[in-house]
């Protein structure tokens, strides 16, 4: 199973102002990309603030929302709720025939898939912002040594840079 983090940063490194802060700070050529590169994978794996601040989930596409409220329960047909740990998600994943999985955020579930050694690639798009303070990419210490495997402008001010993952950490305790 290939996992994608497919993320947008400002300029100073962040993914948002805030946990409820809606995504639409970027330019329409990142949401198009955002777009093919999850319908291509089939499947989107967010966290539960993340998908809240979405609403609905995005047409075309299987959701996969992290949550440490196991109760909630989903009106879609294409959007599942689960607690499960993330090598668990991507080994069900596998198991129901998918190849491939967009990781969409926020910080704290690509922290929890980072740790473990599960991102294989990193899509990120550099937006003409600045935040000043905000939330990581990561929620918590992560190393990775990686390699630039293509980069382009995107949009008018756009740049997108793509990364394989060279070296990840070995899983650890949280």
């Amino acid at each position: 199973m290939k996992l994608t983090l497919v993320m947008a940063l400002t300029a100073d490194g962040k993914i948002g102002r805030n946990a409820d802060h809606f995504p639409d700070w970027t330019e329409k050529a990142d949401k198009k990309l955002f777009m093919t590169l999850s319908k291509q994978a089939g499947v989107i794996i967010m966290g539960a603030k993340t998908f809240d601040t979405l609403g609905r989930p995005l047409p075309g596409r299987k959701h996969i929302v992290m949550t440490r409220s196991p109760d909630r329960v989903s009106p879609w047909e294409n959007l599942r709720y689960t607690n499960a740990a993330p090598a668990h998600v991507l080994g069900a994943l596998a198991a129901e025939g998918h190849d491939r999985a967009v990781l969409a955020g926020g910080g704290r579930i690509n922290y929890l898939f980072a740790k473990d050694g599960l991102i294989d690639e990193i899509v990120i798009t550099y937006a003409p912002r600045l935040f000043g303070a905000g939330l990581d990419l990561f929620s918590g210490p992560v190393e990775m040594s990686l390699a630039l495997t293509d980069h382009q402008r995107i949009g008018e001010n756009t740049l997108m840079a793509t990364y394989q993952v060279l070296a990840a950490p070995a899983p650890q305790a949280e």
